[in-house]
């Protein structure tokens, strides 16, 4: 083979290799995962979107396995390393475990507090079969964060030194009991005061509360926000003001990918790229929210 040839050879390979490299992709950290859904929807139901009327996508798993099957596809595509995990069930969260160890935060849905097994629970803390507490989807019935029947649960986290994810925000799915009063990020406020040590990150970062999310996570360093539903539910253009607006307000250090896939595994890509494709992020900054800010807030000791 003559030189000139040969030198194209090599040169063609090693193009090839850097390409393939830069496309392996980063790791990512998922802080907001679930089981199943709020509502009881048939297999194959599009996943919701606002405002209504809106072209709905993805279509619901119909049970479980294939929920986390194709939850598990997705993880490995987009390498995804840890997801914040949480249900209602604490036997089926452990199933999930079990089936991919390592991969999974186990964390219990509250519901109605009144119901959950708050010893169970803290059982399950003490051999530490849980990361955290909530989702604490309370505001779905109706009830606020300050509500003095969740303070047995913001103790028990400060207690065991765990992370709490609570839905906190204006939207959520289309249920009698929900109450958008009862997202004012400002109700937070007690909850802090009462449990500084506390670690708690808010769904959507509060949305459309913006001023208020800003204003209660300039006051305290120790809450957060994720990025999850609004990355796909809500038009793009709504979620890039409301991101630009919260990193603009110096708050990049403090927010946090989720998918909250829920039963459309599919979202959790159109999440993913939601981020990646914000041309006004940094590429640190994106970094940042897919990966080292979760990793920073859960004190997890690995390299970024």
């Amino acid at each position: 083979m003559k030189p000139l040839k040969i030198f194209s050879l090599v040169l063609f390979l090693g193009q090839l290799s850097f390409t393939m490299f830069s496309q392996e992709r980063l790791p990512i950290i998922d802080m907001h995962m679930h089981i199943g859904a709020p509502l009881d929807l048939p297999a194959g139901a599009p996943a919701p979107c606002l405002p209504q009327p809106c072209d709905r996508k993805g279509k619901a798993t119909a049970n479980s396995s294939e929920n986390l099957k194709k939850t598990l596809e997705a993880m490995d595509k987009y390498n995804i390393v840890k997801g914040f995990l949480s249900d209602l069930d604490l036997k089926e969260l452990q199933k999930w475990a079990e089936a991919a160890p390592d991969r999974f935060m186990l964390s219990p849905f509250i519901h109605d507090p009144e119901k959950a097994d708050l010893d169970r629970i803290r059982q399950e803390l003490e051999v530490d079969r849980l990361a955290g507490i909530g989702e604490i989807g309370s505001q779905l019935v109706g009830i606020a964060p300050n509500d003095s029947r969740l303070e047995p649960y913001f103790a028990l986290a400060e207690a065991f030194n765990v992370p709490v994810l609570i839905h906190t925000e204006g939207i959520g799915p289309p249920l009698p009991t929900f109450r958008t009063a009862a997202g004012s990020p400002l109700l937070l406020e007690e909850v802090m005061v009462k449990h500084p040590k506390l670690r708690i990150f808010v769904e959507n970062t509060g949305y459309p509360f913006l001023d208020d999310m800003i204003a209660m996570m300039y006051q305290y360093p120790q809450l957060y926000g994720d990025l999850s539903t609004i990355t796909w539910i809500i038009p793009r253009s709504a979620f890039y003001d409301y991101l630009k607006r919260l990193i603009e307000a110096g708050l990049g250090k403090r927010l946090m990918f989720g998918s909250d896939q829920m039963r459309w595994p599919e979202m959790i890509g159109e999440a993913i790229e939601a981020i990646e494709e914000a041309d006004f992020l940094t590429n640190e900054e994106k970094r940042d929210i897919l990966y080292n800010n979760a990793v920073r807030f859960l004190n997890m000791d690995i390299k970024k």
